[in-house]
Order: C-alpha cells, then structure tokens, then sequence
C-alpha cells in the first residue's frame, strides 16, 4: 500500500499536470470574462495570459461599445424562464410505487425550495453563458438536519441533509479535455482555495496558510477613451490570497483495483483523507462523481462547452472599430486639420488654443495665413458596415428583435409571427436541452442520496400546489424509484393572450364538463395538469369562467379543494402515528375505501416487509382498517 508522503506528490503532480492541459481553455474563459465587463481592448499574450493593448497615438478614439454584455442578458432572461418543476416516475403500475412516486415528487419539491435550486440553476446558467461550462455539485452534509444526540463534549450529531453547489469551470480539472461527457472521464479533480481556518473546521488538521494565487475583479483607468478623455472598465486580473490553502478533492471511478472508487482529499500538502466514494449516487446502485455539468454549446471532441462570447469576440472588435474609426473622422470634420506655413505664427500658441472663437491671430508680414484643409463628409461605407455588424451579432448570439414583438403576435400578426418567434426560440434549444438534462440528473443524485442516507423518518415541509402547508414523514424505503422526468413552464409560451385562447377553446369543446355540463373543481384540476399546465393557468381558468358567470374574483378557486387529496393526506398522517403506537379513531368523515388502501399499503410496505413484525404495530393497523370496513359497510 503507498505511503501518505507518495499519495500526495502523486496527487500534486497530477494536478500540475491537469492545469497545464487546460490552460489554453483558462485563457479563452478570462477573455470571455473581460469582453462581458466591458474590458475590450485586450488579446491572449504569451504564455496565455490576458494583456491590455495600448493607444498607439494620442488622439486616438478607444471607446467600448459593448453589444456582448446585452446579448448574454437576453438569454440570460430567456433561459430563466426555464423553472425546475419534476416528477416521478413509478417503478410500476402497482398501488405502493404510485404512492412513492409521489412521495419522491414531494422530496424533490421540498429540496428544490430548501437549496434554492432556482437560484442555483441561474447562478450555473451565467457561468456557462459567459465560459461555456458550468458544474452542480451535489453532497451529503452531515453537518445540516435536525440534532438527533449530543454527545458528551457537547458536539451536536444531526441527521445530515443534501447540499447543492455550483462550481465555475476554474474548479474543476477533468483527466482529459478529448472526454466529450463527463461520464466518459475516469478521473476528476475539484479544486477550491480555503483559509487555514476553514480548513482546520472542516477536516480538524492544522495547515500553514500560504499565498494564493485567485482571480478577482480590478477597475482600472485603462487606454480607453479618446482625445481629451479617459475611459474605465472592469477588468479579471490573477491577485494574492493571503493565509489560504488549495484544498484537492480527487475522484476516481470505480476500476479493478478500486471497486467502490476512490476519493483524496489533500488540503495544502496534507492527506485528509483516502477511501472510497462515498455517494450511491449512479445507476444501478453504482458509484458516480457527485458533479452535474452543463454547457452553453457543445463543440465535438471536446469536454469544455463553447460560450457565445467566444463567437462574438471578432465581431465585436470589428465594431469597436468601425465606431472609433468613424468618430475620429468626425473630429476631423468638426476641430479641422490646419495647415501652417512654417515660422508664420507663435506654434505654441496655437497648439494650445487653436483657433477659438473672437482669437485675434498674428502672423508674420508676408506670410500665408493658416487655414484649415478641406474635408469631406462622413463615408456611407461607415453605416453599412456598422449595420451589417449589428445584424452579426443577433445571428451569431442567438437572439434578434422579434423578442420584443411577442405581445403583438396574436392580436396584430397571427400566425406569420408565430412562426418567426417559434424560430428565434429554437436557436437556443442545445441550451435549454442541456439545462434540463442537468437539472433531471440533479433531482436524480438528491433521490439517490436520500435512498442512501435516510435510514430513518425525516421531517419535510412542503408548500402544495393549492398554496396549502404539508408535513411529510419519510424514509429511504418510501423512495423506490429514481426516473425522473422533467416539466417546464416557458412563459414565452404562455402569454395573456395565448391562455385566454386555449381556455375559451377548452370550454367550446365541452372538455371541462362533467356528464351532467358542469364544472367541478376536481375535474378541472386533472384535466388541466394532464395536458400539462400548472397551478398558474389552473388560476387563470377560474377567473375567466366567473367572468363568464358574471362574478369577479378568486371565490370558486379559494373555496374548492380536491377531497381525495385531502383524504389521502390524512390517511398518511395517520399511518405515521399508528406506526409510533398510538390510537387513530375512525371519523364519521372520512372516506373509507381510501384510508382502506392507504393504510393497506402501509403495512405491505412498512410493516410486512420487515423480518421481524412489530406485532403490537400490526394489530392497531388491522383494528383500525377492521373499523373502516365495518362503516363502509353501514354506508
């Protein structure tokens, strides 16, 4: 077995090795970074690293007109619109894997709401619109969750609970950049920058802090700007970090050697920990790295996504120029050009105050006076060329004007429009594939880590869909599947207009009647969810039909509720505590055959797939089912 001193230098020189490869992809991010900051006046140098470009004369007119930044706004706008709504699939069509489905659907709504996973999902989709390449990182933190014991030094031992991490591309280091997925690399290194004290809460180790070298953000009064003024922008520069520590986490995929894989952590030059990979985080039970990607574009034979930025570089240094060409040819135009014989007038004089306006001139007797040299007008070949950049850039970025145009498209343009903004939509369709992807493999590891850890009942809060609150108990046993599928809600699908239209069609066609023409809350409920709609347009249908009805308001929305959700809640709830002993009566109110099976499947699943049956449990289950037989009876 190889030492800790040889695990470590083999560790470190494997991550030397890695940093080195990526570089060139390192590069192109950082000008990525600078040109959506407005920093544009810069190349990749020697070496690789960013360097500023200088004026080469005086007068000359260096302003930014920064079209990147805007661009990558709108599809940054356009991509939120993408919300993470999931759900289940069941194992099989059998009553118990129906019911976990849903219980895994309501695990995966209330971790979403507990991590923020809205948020994270625009944080990933920003690193990978301006760098190509995003990570989610999904762990078990033992450190969250509910104190379950305190030890005798006071230290609090909890239940653990899923966190959700976005890393930026500069974290991570896969072991080769030819891996198109990162499913195809047998080896990943996450690397991040700690202060020793950090380092010492987390892994109970002393380690000497040393200078690091990070990346940050600098304002700077740079060559920008023209004649008689300066321009500032923001720029990515490398800075120190002082008292840090880069701390490796080094993983590699199950093999031969390593069956259940294998993790190093090393923090600064100190083995913290060498084992195998801690998270059933794959399929099949298998063991996979804890990190999700996603990318902005995909470029073949390549691990690292391609930014639209990398794309709108050329172009928007061709406009920067075609800008500033043009405005200095208007300062000549506007101050002149003079021309001067030589020795007629004090030179000094008139450099420093040129000809101003009432300024009394004296020139030497005999001479020419100055004058200033004629000038045309301004090149049409200037605004041709500004125009056919500006066309450049919707193309090339994904975006174009019709986006603005949207609200019109039923009342004005019909179809024709439609059509066109189906277009406009579809340049951004790998992306959007690419964030849904990674938003369904992240429900997948948190379902998958809570099957793994949650080894007894969790408390869940979870908001429902009708906005009421709910307590859900669950275990690792209540989750037995992972297929998860993917709904989203495009509100550039989803107008005013758009849902006023498919509702009245609805109604004509008698779809939201029951047999006897009525509209029953519940039936409408289901309707509406089946054929994809969320609670959102569920509302929007009850504020029309009682604006048919005469009646304006929420009443019908706020005083409707599905009672069999409601009966299936509370036979849940009451299956919870029968299992923890206590007596459950039956109520006049509840509907029998329901709590009937609720509580069968309870039992089958909970009670009678034990080898040891808790008969005291068992009996109190089949009192209490006894009873609601004996009143569906009476009914």
């Amino acid at each position: 077995m190889k030492k800790e001193k040889d695990i470590v230098k083999e560790t470190l020189q494997d991550f030397e090795n890695r940093i080195l490869q990526r570089k060139p992809f390192e590069s192109q991010w950082l000008l990525n970074m600078n040109f959506y900051m407005g920093n544009q006046f810069c190349d990749i140098g020697y070496g690789g690293a960013v360097r500023e470009l200088d004026k080469q004369y005086f007068w000359q007119e260096r302003e930014v007109f920064n079209h990147i930044a805007p661009i990558i706004d709108i599809r940054m706008a356009k991509l939120s619109k993408l919300k993470p709504k999931m759900h289940v699939v069941p194992a099989t069509d059998d009553a118990q894997d129906v019911y976990t489905a849903k219980v895994g659907k309501k695990i995966l709504q209330a971790t979403s709401n507990k991590v923020n996973l809205i948020a994270k999902c625009n944080q990933a989709t920003k690193w990978s619109e301006i760098c190509g390449t995003s990570f989610f990182k999904v762990t078990w933190n033992s450190n969250l969750g509910q104190v379950v014991a305190i030890e005798d030094d006071g230290r609090k031992i909890k239940t653990g609970d899923i966190e959700v991490s976005v890393c930026s591309p500069f974290e991570i280091y896969p072991d080769s950049a030819t891996h198109e997925t990162l499913e195809d690399c047998q080896s990943l290194i996450h690397a991040r920058a700690y202060t020793s004290e950090q380092v010492k809460q987390m892994f109970g180790v002393e380690v000497e802090g040393k200078d690091v070298n990070v990346f940050s953000l600098d304002g700077i009064s740079s060559s920008l700007g023209g004649l008689g003024y300066s321009g500032l922008a923001t720029r990515v520069i490398e800075t120190i970090k002082h008292d840090s520590v880069i701390v490796l986490e080094k993983y590699v995929k199950p093999n031969a050697d390593y069956p259940n894989g294998r993790l190093i952590i090393i923090a600064g030059d100190k083995l913290v920990y060498e084992g195998d990979m801690p998270y059933i985080n794959g399929v099949d039970g298998k063991r996979e790295f804890p990190f999700v990607r996603q990318i902005c574009s995909e470029e073949v034979g390549n691990f690292w996504g391609v930014s639209m930025i990398s794309r709108l570089i050329p172009v928007q240094r061709a406009f920067n120029a075609v800008k500033n060409r043009k405005h200095e040819y208007i300062n000549r135009l506007t101050m002149g050009v003079l021309a001067v014989e030589d020795g007629s007038v004090d030179m000094d004089n008139l450099e420093e105050e040129g000809l101003a306006p009432g300024k009394i001139l004296v020139y030497r007797q005999g001479a020419n006076p100055p004058k200033f040299l004629g000038g045309e007008s301004v090149p049409t070949d200037f605004e041709k060329e500004e125009q056919e950049l500006l066309d450049e850039f919707s193309k090339l970025g994904g975006t174009s004007e019709i986006g603005t145009m949207e609200a019109m498209s039923q009342s004005i343009f019909g179809v024709a429009l439609e059509l066109l903004i189906d277009e406009n939509e579809s340049r951004l369709i790998f992306t959007t594939d690419s964030m849904k992807s990674a938003i369904k493999t992240v429900a997948k590891h948190i379902l998958r880590l809570y099957k793994q850890f949650a080894t007894f009942p969790r408390l869940l809060k979870v908001v429902g869909e009708n906005g009421d609150f709910e307590v859900l108990y669950f275990q690792s046993s209540d989750i037995s599947s992972d297929d998860v599928q993917f709904d989203t809600d495009n509100e550039n699908n989803n107008t005013l207009s758009q849902r006023r239209e498919m509702i009245f069609s609805l109604l004509d066609k008698g779809l939201l009647q029951d047999e006897n023409g009525k509209i029953t809350a519940s039936m409408k409920n289901k309707i509406l969810q089946n054929i994809g709609f969320g609670v959102g347009i569920f509302r929007h249908v009850f504020v029309i039909i009682e604006m048919v009805g005469g009646e304006i308001g929420f009443g019908v929305w706020d005083s409707s509720v599905d009672l069999s959700e409601l009966q299936t809640k509370n036979a849940d709830m009451e299956n919870v505590r029968m299992a923890e002993g206590k007596d459950v009566p039956v109520k006049e109110i509840d509907q029998h055959a329901l709590h009937i099976t609720q509580h069968t499947a309870y039992m089958l699943k909970n009670i009678y797939s034990k080898e040891n049956v808790n008969g005291k449990v068992e009996q109190k289950f089949l009192e209490h089912i006894k009873a609601h037989k004996a009143a569906l009876k009476e009914e």
